[in-house]
């Protein structure tokens, strides 16, 4: 086999595994969906249902902690963008024997644990409303312990320092001679960097701006610690985790697929008319509108799978209105019930004759035991503790008819006899009481004179 062949098949093998490892989960997660099961599963399959996405639209919980989140996205998104542009000037203009050490500043706070940032940003922020001594119901006391201001601190003090290396990546192809050309034909600073360097900057702040909300958008370490009163939709889906979730959590999931395809679908087909009209216009090429296909959808597959998903998302609403999938669970349900009736009935059967066996072999069991001798109390698995006479005082009656003198003889040593509560001993054999008060099983203790003030003797 051709050495081109079999690196084509390897390399298509691996792009395989690696799709589906990469992308495996969320197909499955979203798949969900659509089963009626009350638990996030694709099999077994019951049926084919919308009610999840219906749950998710009235789950107040989900809707106040998306709000936040859009809240807190875009305040991370217009902190951290300007923080990330001015350290990416400063990186580009700063003292070459400085930059080094400035760069390691700025990208620490990647490499520090999102919970660190969290905890460092609610202590610090705190602790600054007491050294300002700022009282109770102030202002600036409620702006510093709000949970959405400090969880925007708290995100954009590590989402910048992404943002900053977006800048830096595009800066990096930037020519510094336009700016000093227009600094030097009377243009301001500001102009400078408004007519020249904002322009071509367009393409990374957009791509900064992205990615710092959804950076915030999924953060759950830091925002645990600094969101205080408020919710997330991360802190909302991971109490649901811990107290149980339902596939309304799939049909979430499902939808933030969708967006996210339909995003990257877009963006990749305006990027792909917009190469193709730039190519036109630089061949001189005149569009002619002719024929049924749009001219944006010629040549460019990606618009060509936009459109087709976005037909069928429309088609997927449209139905989910009129979609009934109640005869299916019914049918479901009768199939469950029977299906336990079935089992119930087998166990039951394997019950009777597993006791039927039993009774089977009972009398071979008992027969050894018939021919024991009867007079050993050691036999039971007990060896004959709970005998009735084991409580008593003296011990059962011997071989010759007559009672053992010996309290002792009892499984318990005749310690529940009747009169080892009196306060002395119990008539010796020749009929006499013993005088002394020790000669009882708890030595007395409890004879009616040991709760006086005094003791017997008057002593």
């Amino acid at each position: 086999m051709n050495s081109r062949i079999v690196s084509r098949i390897a390399l298509g093998t691996y792009l395989v595994i690696f799709f589906g490892y990469l992308l495996g989960p969320l197909v499955v997660m979203s798949l969900t969906a659509f089963n009626s099961s009350s638990f996030p599963s694709v099999s077994p399959w019951a049926c084919f249902t919308f009610e999840w996405f219906d749950v998710l639209f009235h789950d107040k919980h989900i809707k106040t902690g998306l709000k936040y989140s859009l809240i807190i996205g875009f305040g991370t998104v217009a902190l951290s963008v300007s923080m990330g542009l001015a350290a990416s000037l400063v990186l580009t203009q700063v003292w070459p024997k400085f930059r080094s050490t400035f760069y390691t500043i700025i990208i620490a706070p990647i490499l520090i644990p999102g919970v660190v940032l969290g905890i460092s940003t609610l202590v610090f922020w705190d602790r600054l409303s007491i050294f300002m001594g700022l009282s109770d119901g102030s202002m600036l006391k409620d702006l510093f312990h709000n949970g959405i201001f400090l969880t925007i601190l708290g995100q954009s003090s590590f989402i910048a320092s992404y943002a900053m290396l977006v800048f830096v990546a595009r800066l990096q192809r930037f020519d510094p001679g336009l700016t000093e050309a227009a600094l030097d034909l009377g243009a301001t600073h500001t102009q400078a960097f408004r007519k020249i360097l904002l322009p071509f900057m367009r393409p990374a702040i957009v791509s900064a701006s992205v990615l710092a909300f959804l950076a915030s958008f999924e953060n759950y370490n830091t925002t645990t610690f600094t969101i205080v009163e408020y919710k997330t939709l991360t802190t909302v889906l991971a109490q649901k985790v811990r107290l149980g979730i339902n596939p309304s959590i799939s049909a979430l999931a499902f939808i933030i697929v969708a967006l996210s395809v339909f995003a990257a679908l877009g963006n990749e087909a305006y990027r792909r008319n917009k190469m193709r009209k730039e190519q036109a216009r630089e061949k001189g090429e005149v569009p002619v509108r002719k024929g049924i296909v749009p001219a944006f959808l010629k040549g460019n597959p990606a618009a060509i799978i936009f459109v087709l998903l976005a037909f069928g998302a429309i088609t997927m609403i449209y139905t989910a209105q009129s979609y009934n999938p109640a005869q299916c669970k019914a049918e479901v349900l009768a199939a469950k019930q029977a299906e336990t009736a079935r089992r119930i009935e087998e166990l039951r059967a394997a019950r009777a004759a597993a006791a039927a066996e039993a009774a089977a072999n009972a009398p071979e069991a008992q027969e050894p035991a018939a021919n024991d001798s009867a007079d050993n109390p050691n036999q039971g698995a007990f060896g004959g503790v709970f005998a009735p006479t084991n409580l008593n005082e003296t011990a059962p009656a011997d071989e010759g008819g007559s009672e053992s003198s010996n309290p002792n003889q009892g499984a318990f040593g005749g310690v529940f006899a009747p009169d080892n509560l009196n306060e002395t001993a119990p008539a010796d054999d020749g009929g006499s009481e013993s005088s002394n008060p020790n000669q009882g099983a708890f030595g007395g203790v409890f004879a009616p004179t040991n709760l006086q003030d005094a003791a017997g003797s008057g002593n």
